[in-house]
């Protein structure tokens, strides 16, 4: 027979029984792990064995088949085992390979054969779960690397800041002592501070608060690095009242020490002296301490005196800068008022060139004129609430240096149409070239709302009456209106109007240029 192969680094042990959809038969079982068998062998003495387990029982040397003997028909030699005597069974391998097979874990719906089971699902099924090696957990297998990377309580970290490696549950503790961990100083709020810089940081903070240098000597004041100087300064009257009590106890004690038996302690000096003890030797002593303090008293008081005078000067130069910041705020203001005039005539003259612009865009210059209106139930409502009761057209001419002209309309009605029609009428504005027309204003108008279907236009015309102040030469910016107060009815523009589409109507005003 020939000799198995031994050389398959990942063969494994036999396919659990419970992956079978039918009952197994036992010509089907390695008689070894009692399982189905994946990639069996038949032994010499026909028993067949997964080639993992059979690997395993001959490692140390030829075995004796337990199956023969449970069965009662061991016989040497044909039942040792031995890998030199086993082959492969392909045989049986192709029959299992058939067999119908279900996936076991909870949740799959999985089902083939075992061959399909073997080189499909087995190892890749997204609800199989595995043991994680770091914190012995079961977790599913597609969940793997989420576990290793976020979950796992096992699981190394680098510091973000120091970037040493600490298992998981280490690094809080940690960020606890990391000398690069970034803390917040609480005076000035300056975050992204290392922890090994943070005590110097406190040191030199304007913002951090320590005690007044004076505070041996009485002052309870807690003073920001930043204004210590100007504490020492507004406080140097304090500071010398807090001194004042030492230096005349100093002075009294010394006046005082020749010719007294006993110190006592005298406003704050701690001086003191026993009854029972001699005079001499504790006199000399005490004096040399007295004159000693008197000399630091001294020394201190030279040196407030010294801060007086720098902080007078100080002063002064804060006065005088004081007085040039303020001409140049009075400067800069005077500029930022004139400024602000020029602006106000841009923005005046902008408003006035974009008045122009929006005439010239919808101006005509031969008599005729349409006029578009849009948003006309929003309009409408504002007519009937009084907030804008009428409207004006932009301005049209009969020529290029003709007359000048408009449309006024009221959307709800104007004198005998109010409420009922639309009112529409003709102004005659102030031109440039008026002094070269024709007064008063004799030309034909005709006035008609559009149906947008090209039927039926609803059409009104006049010849200006001579004698009215409304067709004279204008001597203001426009004459008094004159038209139709009841030019279309308000009914005729409810429901689906022909006259209005899409909340929109069209005007058009045609001025007869016959004898111009």
């Amino acid at each position: 027979m020939a000799r198995i192969s031994l050389d398959c680094p990942n063969s494994l042990p036999g396919i659990p029984l419970s992956v079978l959809s039918v009952p197994m038969e036992n010509k089907y079982k390695c008689q070894q792990c009692l399982q189905v068998l994946r990639k069996p062998v038949q032994a010499q003495c026909g028993h067949r064995f997964c080639v993992h387990c059979f690997k395993q029982l001959t490692s140390s040397g030829p075995k004796p088949c337990e199956a023969c003997r449970q069965e009662e028909i061991y016989e040497e030699p044909i039942s040792i085992l031995n890998s030199s005597e086993a082959f492969p069974d392909n045989a049986a391998g192709r029959e299992i390979a058939s067999l119908p097979a279900r996936c076991l874990n909870q949740g799959c719906n999985w089902t083939g054969s075992i061959k399909e089971y073997e080189a499909q699902h087995e190892g890749r099924c997204e609800f199989e779960r595995i043991l994680c090696e770091g914190c012995q957990t079961l977790i599913l297998l597609t969940e793997k690397d989420r576990h290793n990377e976020r979950e796992c309580e096992a699981r190394t970290l680098n510091c973000k800041y120091c970037k040493m490696t600490f298992n998981f549950k280490e690094i809080k503790a940690h960020d606890e002592i990391c000398l690069k961990f970034p803390m917040q100083c609480k005076d000035c709020g300056k975050k992204k501070i290392p922890r090994e810089k943070f005590n110097d940081h406190v040191k030199s903070c304007a913002k951090s608060k320590s005690t007044c240098p004076f505070s041996e000597v009485g002052c309870k004041s807690m003073v920001e690095n930043g204004k210590l100087c100007d504490h020492e300064f507004n406080s140097t009257m304090e500071h010398l009242r807090l001194l004042l009590p030492l230096v005349l106890s100093a002075t009294r004690a010394r006046s005082e020490g020749s010719g007294a038996g006993e110190w006592q302690e005298d406003s704050g000096v701690g001086l003191y002296r026993d009854p029972n003890e001699g005079a001499g030797p504790m006199t000399s002593v005490q004096s040399v301490d007295l004159e000693k303090k008197v000399n630091a008293l001294e020394n201190i008081v030279c040196v407030l005196n010294r801060e007086v005078e720098r902080s007078s000067v100080t002063m002064e130069a804060f006065a005088h800068q004081h007085r040039l910041d303020q001409e140049k705020i009075e400067n800069l203001s005077n500029k930022v008022r004139q400024l602000e005039r020029t602006l106000t005539m841009r923005d005046l003259q902008l408003s006035e060139t974009e008045q122009l612009m929006r005439e010239l865009q919808f101006c005509t210059y031969d008599g005729v004129f349409v006029w578009k209106i849009s948003d006309f139930s929003r309009r409408r409502q504002d007519a009937v609430a009084g907030r804008a009761p009428a409207m004006f057209s932009p301005a049209f001419y009969s020529s290029k240096y003709g007359y000048k002209m408009c449309l006024r309309l009221y959307l709800n009605g104007d004198g005998t149409g109010r409420g009922t029609h639309l009112s529409l009428f003709f102004v005659v504005m102030r031109g440039k070239c008026d002094a070269l027309l024709k007064w008063p204003f004799s030309q034909k108008v005709t006035l008609m709302l559009l149906d947008q279907n090209n039927r039926e236009h609803i059409i009104d015309a006049f010849r200006p009456d001579v004698s009215s102040s409304s067709f004279q030469r204008p001597i203001s910016e426009m004459n008094i209106a004159s038209g139709c107060p009841l030019f279309c009815p308000l009914a005729k523009l409810a429901g689906k109007s022909p006259y209005l589409r899409d909340d929109t109507i069209f005007i058009k005003a045609i001025v007869d240029l016959t004898g111009l």
